[in-house]
C-alpha cells in the first residue's frame, strides 16, 4: 500500500505519525522498549496531544531481532499466529541497544530519530526519518508501515512464490493468496519474508495481508504496512543468504524429509481428461514398453464423481474395484496418489454430516459460507474446529488403508473473509493462513498412517511455515517457453522463502505443448527436486508428442535417479539445515554481483549448476562463476567467469559441476530408491588438495572422505580405508548390483 504522494506529501485523507525524538528507553534481562514522541518536545507543554509510539525489541534466537511498533496498545489480540520457535536467549541490552548473537539494534538518542542494525562492526539496513508511521485514514482505517534502507547495488529475494523478476526491487507486492496462474502478479504461496544480498532477513510477523513496496515507493527503502495499530517484524542476520534461511527455518520450521521413491517421475490422468482404469494401465504399460522408469502414478480429479468433490468415494462407473487396481499398481512398483480440496461440494454426502456437525465454516448469521465457483453450492472445511479437522482426516485414513500413498492437497487460496471461524480467528488473518492448517492436516494423517520418512504431498498454496510439509508445485502454468521460465522464476523465489522442495507441471499445464517445448522442459523438470508430467486437457505421455520425446524422456530420467544418492544427500540438507534443493546462483555466490539477477539458471544442489533451454532452436546462453567447471553430460571444461553461448540438442543441457566437487552417483536408472552405497561411483572434478567429505544417506548412513594430495588420492569409508578401483575418463554408471566402489576422475583432471 502507498501512503505518499511523491517524497515529500502524504495522500489526501490521510493522518501519518512518525517518530521524531527518543524519549525513554527501558529494559529488563530480554527486551528494550523505547517511547518515541511523534513530535519535537522542547517544554512540558509540548508533551500535551502528543502522540508516544512504542518500540519493543526481544530476541527469539541468537542473531535475530524482533522489534514491534505499536501506536494504541490497549487492542485485542487476534488469532491465528505464525508459530515461531522462541529459543533461550541471553542478548546484551544496554541504553538504547540490544544485542543478539552478532546482531545489535541500536537507537540514536541525539537530534536524528532512527534505527540502526548493525553485525560484524557494518550497518545493514535500518529505519530513518519517517521510516516508521502510524497512518490514519479519512474512513477510520489504521495502518502501520515500516521503511528499512535499501543500499547501492542491494537485491531483495523471496516474499514467496512470484513468477515476475527474481529480484523484487521496483515491485509492489501484497502478501494475499490467490488463485491466478503462473502469469500475473498474484501467488499462491506467499510468504512476508524477503532477504538480501547484504546478508540479512526480514519476516513481518502477520499472517493476513502485508503489503510491501520494496524500493517502489520509496526507491531507496523497502517499505511494508499491515492494518491494525500494531506491526512486528524480525530481523535475522546471516551474513550469507543460505545462512539467513538455515535461521529462518529453525524459526519457522525445516521441511520434513520426503521418502526417496517420490523423487522418481510421476505421471498423471491429467485433469479434464477421460479416464478410467483401462486408460491408467494402458499409460503403465506404455511407460514400461518403452522402457521409461515411473515411480508415482496420480489420478487427478475425476477418480471422483463430478459435482462431488469433496465426497473422497471413487467414481464406482469407472473404478468398479479401487483397492484391486490400487493393489494391482503397487504390485507393479508403483506409488499411488489421488487429488484432493478442502471443499466440500453440496451433492457431496459429506456436505450434509458436515453442515449437521458444524464442521463447515459459516457466515455471521449462522449461515453456511457457500457458493456455485469451481463445485456447485460447495462449503469450506473449518479446520480451526479440532473435531472438523479429525473428521477430515478419517476421509483421508480410509484412503490410505485402501492403498493410496499420497494426496495432492489442491487448492486452499480462496479463503473467504466474510465469515466466522470456530476458534474465533480474524478472518482477514485466516485468509492466508488457512493452507497452513489444512495442508498440515493432511500431512499429519500421512505421517501417522504412513511413518516418518514416508509423508509427501504435492500442495500448491501455503504461507509462512508451510515448507514443513513437502512437496509444493508452481500452479497452473501453460505450455510455452515464457511460461516455463516464469514457472523456473516462481520456484527460485520460493525456494529464497525457505521452501526445500518444489516441483512443477512439465510441458505446461494449459494447452497442449509443442512437442518442441514439451522437450526443452523436460529436462527441467527431471532437473528439480521432483518431477511430473501432468497437464489440463490434454495427456502428456511422451509417445503422444513424437519418438524423440520418449527418448529424451528416458534419457533425463535415468540421469535423475543415477543422481540419487547426491539428491538425496542434498535433500537431507534441506531437512537438517532449511537450505534448499534447488536455489538461486546467488545462494552459491553472494559475492558475484553477475549472479545478482541471474533467474534463468540455478543452482542443483551445492555443485550442480543447471541452464534450461527456452528455445526450439536450442540456442541458449548462461553465467559460469569463476573457476574451472566440467559439463556432466560430456567431460568439457568450461572457464569461468563469463557467459558462454551454445546451441543443444533436445538430448543436451547445460549442466556444470563446480570445480573440486565430489559427486556421488548411484549404480541403479530404474527407481529412485535403492541402497546408493551399493556400486556407488565417486567422481572428483577438477579435485584440488585437502580433504572431501561426501555423506551418502540411507538405511545405514556411510560417509566417504577422499582426500586429495600432489596428485593422488586417498578414500576411506566411515574411517576406514577401501581398495578403491581408479575410473578414468568420463565415468559411467557401474552396473546394478555391484559392490566395488568405484573413484572416478575426468581426463580434465590431467591424470591417467
Amino acid at each position: 500500500m502507498k501512503f505518499t504522494d511523491g517524497y515529500w506529501r502524504k495522500r489526501d485523507g490521510l493522518t501519518v505519525l512518525h517518530p521524531a525524538q527518543l524519549q525513554d528507553a527501558s529494559h529488563d534481562a530480554t527486551s528494550l522498549t523505547v517511547f518515541a514522541t511523534a513530535r519535537r518536545v522542547q517544554s512540558r507543554s509540548d508533551t500535551l496531544d502528543a502522540p508516544v509510539i512504542t518500540i519493543r525489541c526481544e530476541t527469539p534466537m541468537p542473531d535475530v531481532i524482533r522489534v514491534t511498533v505499536s501506536h494504541f496498545l490497549g487492542t485485542a489480540a487476534r488469532k491465528p499466529v505464525f508459530e515461531i520457535t522462541q529459543a533461550e536467549t541471553s542478548p546484551l541490552v544496554r541504553d538504547a541497544s540490544i544485542t543478539s548473537g552478532a546482531l545489535t539494534a541500536r537507537f540514536r538518542a541525539g537530534e536524528t530519530w532512527g534505527l540502526d542494525f548493525e553485525a560484524d562492526g557494518r550497518r545493514l539496513t535500518g529505519s530513518g526519518w519517517k521510516g516508521m508511521g502510524i497512518v490514519d485514514t479519512a474512513d477510520g482505517g489504521h495502518y502501520v508501515h515500516e521503511q528499512l534502507d535499501l543500499g547501492v547495488g542491494e537485491a531483495v529475494y523471496g516474499l514467496g512464490e512470484r513468477f515476475g523478476p527474481l529480484v523484487k526491487n521496483g515491485q509492489s507486492i501484497d502478501i494475499w493468496n490467490e488463485d491466478g496462474g503462473t502469469s500475473s502478479e498474484q501467488a499462491y504461496k506467499n510468504v512476508p519474508f524477503y532477504l538480501t544480498n547484504r546478508g540479512y532477513g526480514v519476516l513481518v510477523d502477520h499472517p493476513g495481508r502485508v503489503s510491501f513496496e520494496v524500493g517502489s515507493e520509496v526507491v531507496s527503502r523497502s517499505q511494508f504496512s499491515v492494518a491494525g495499530q500494531s506491526l512486528s517484524y524480525l530481523i535475522i542476520y546471516g551474513p550469507t543468504p543460505a545462512d539467513v534461511l538455515r535461521k529462518y527455518t529453525a524459526l519457522t520450521g525445516r521441511p520434513a524429509l520426503p521418502p526417496a521413491w517420490s523423487f522418481g517421475l510421476w505421471l498423471t490422468t491429467s485433469f479434464t481428461t477421460s479416464y478410467d482404469e483401462q486408460t491408467v494401465t494402458s499409460f503403465v504399460d506404455g511407460m514400461a514398453e518403452r522402457d521409461l522408469p515411473l515411480s508415482v502414478f496420480h489420478f487427478d480429479t475425476f477418480w471422483m464423481r463430478e459435482f462431488s468433490w469433496c465426497d473422497f468415494e471413487w467414481d464406482p462407473r469407472i473404478f468398479p474395484d479401487p483397492p484391486g487396481m490400487l493393489k494391482r499398481l503397487s504390485d507393479r512398483g508403483l506409488r499411488t496418489c489421488v487429488w484432493i480440496n478442502p471443499y466440500i461440494a453440496q451433492r457431496s454426502a459429506l456436505f450434509a454430516e458436515g453442515l449437521a456437525r458444524g464442521y463447515l465454516v459459516r457466515r455471521a448469521n449462522g449461515d453456511v459460507w457457500q457458493w456455485d465457483r469451481w463445485q456447485a453450492g460447495m462449503a469450506l472445511v473449518d479446520f480451526t474446529n479440532p473435531a472438523a479437522a479429525a473428521w477430515y482426516a478419517g476421509k483421508l485414513k480410509a484412503l490410505l488403508e485402501m492403498g493410496v500413498d499420497a494426496f495432492k492437497s489442491d487448492f486452499g487460496e480462496r479463503i473467504p473473509t466474510d465469515v466466522v471461524w470456530h476458534d474465533g480467528s480474524d478472518p482477514e488473518r485466516m485468509h492466508n493462513y488457512y493452507t497452513q492448517l489444512y495442508n498440515k492436516c493432511v500431512f499429519d494423517v500421512l505421517r501417522e498412517h504412513r511413518g516418518e520418512g514416508e509423508a509427501v504431498l504435492y500442495a500448491r498454496s501455503a504461507t509462512v511455515g508451510g515448507q514443513q510439509f513437502p512437496v509444493h508445485w508452481g500452479g497452473d502454468n501453460s505450455a510455452t517457453y515464457e511460461s516455463m521460465a516464469e514457472s523456473l522464476r516462481g520456484g527460485l523465489s520460493l525456494a529464497a522463502s525457505g521452501f526445500g522442495f518444489w516441483s512443477h507441471d512439465i510441458g505446461g499445464f494449459e494447452g497442449l505443448p509443442d512437442p518442441a517445448v514439451f522437450k526443452r522442459w523436460i529436462p527441467f523438470g527431471l532437473l528439480s527436486s521432483h518431477s511430473r508430467l501432468h497437464g489440463n486437457h490434454s495427456y502428456r505421455v511422451p509417445w503422444l508428442f513424437d519418438d524423440e520425446s520418449v527418448d529424451v524422456l528416458r534419457e533425463f530420467t535415468r540421469l535423475k535417479l543415477r543422481l540419487m544418492p547426491y539428491l538425496f544427500a542434498a535433500a537431507h540438507r534441506a531437512h537438517t539445515e532449511g537450505l534448499p534443493v534447488m536455489r538461486p546462483m546467488v545462494f552459491g555466490f553472494p559475492d558475484d554481483p553477475a549472479a545478482t539477477h541471474l533467474d534463468r539458471q540455478y543452482l542443483l544442489g551445492d555443485d550442480l549448476l543447471v541452464a534450461p533451454v527456452f528455445s526450439t532452436d536450442g540456442d541458449t546462453s548462461y553465467y559460469v562463476p569463476a573457476g574451472r567447471w566440467t559439463k556432466y553430460l560430456t567431460g568439457e571444461v568450461v572457464e569461468g567467469p563469463g557467459w558462454v553461448r551454445e546451441t543443444h540438442s533436445f538430448h543436451s543441457v547445460p549442466l556444470l559441476v563446480r570445480p573440486g566437487a565430489v559427486l556421488a552417483v548411484g549404480a541403479r536408472e530404474d527407481r529412485p530408491d535403492y541402497d546408493y552405497r551399493d556400486g556407488i561411483t565417486l567422481r572428483l572434478f577438477e579435485p584440488r588438495d585437502g580433504v572431501h567429505t561426501v555423506r551418502v544417506p540411507g538405511p545405514e548412513p556411510t560417509t566417504f572422505t577422499i582426500t586429495v594430495a600432489d596428485g593422488t588420492v586417498r578414500a576411506e569409508r566411515d574411517g576406514a580405508a577401501l581398495p578403491w578401483r581408479l575410473q578414468v575418463g568420463t565415468a559411467q554408471p557401474a552396473e546394478a548390483g555391484a559392490t566395488e566402489p568405484v573413484l572416478a576422475w575426468p581426463p580434465s583432471a590431467g591424470l591417467g
